[in-house]
């Protein structure tokens, strides 16, 4: 009998720093593409200068795994944003809106005492709409 591969998660290949944990940067399932994004650089180092440098290389390294999968920021239904302290959030709020247009994806935003890595000042959860082209 044949698998049915149209339901089964597959990895979106990036050209992001190959992370050693137990991750993939993106994995698209039933037409929904789910990924994180931290402010790291192509060396995997996380990046220096502050919450606005920081949401800005989240979201270069988002733009960059959206096209891996032929998709765009206008394909993201939602974001879960997490900061380390709540006055990130004004910083992180202007970028949002230079970056996305109206209708804007449904979010969240939650303040951590910390992430992943102690450096991390802000790391995005984000849902999209996938073309499956596996």
């Amino acid at each position: 009998m044949p698998v049915n591969t149209k339901n089964k998660k597959y990895p979106i290949k990036t050209e992001l720093y190959a992370s050693n944990a137990p991750l993939e940067w993106a994995v698209v399932g039933n037409g929904t593409l789910y990924t994180a994004q931290i402010p790291i650089d192509a060396n995997g180092d996380v990046v220096t200068g502050g919450i606005e440098t920081q949401t800005r290389q989240v979201f270069s390294n988002l733009i960059h795994t959206l096209e891996c999968a032929g998709e765009s920021l206008d394909s993201v239904y939602q974001v879960i944003i997490y900061v380390t302290d709540r006055q990130y959030l004004e910083s992180v709020n202007r970028l949002y809106a230079e970056y996305f247009v109206s209708p804007y994806p449904n979010r969240a935003a939650v303040v951590v005492a910390g992430l992943a890595r102690e450096e991390m000042l802000v790391e995005f959860v984000v849902y999209a709409s996938a073309t499956d082209n596996h």
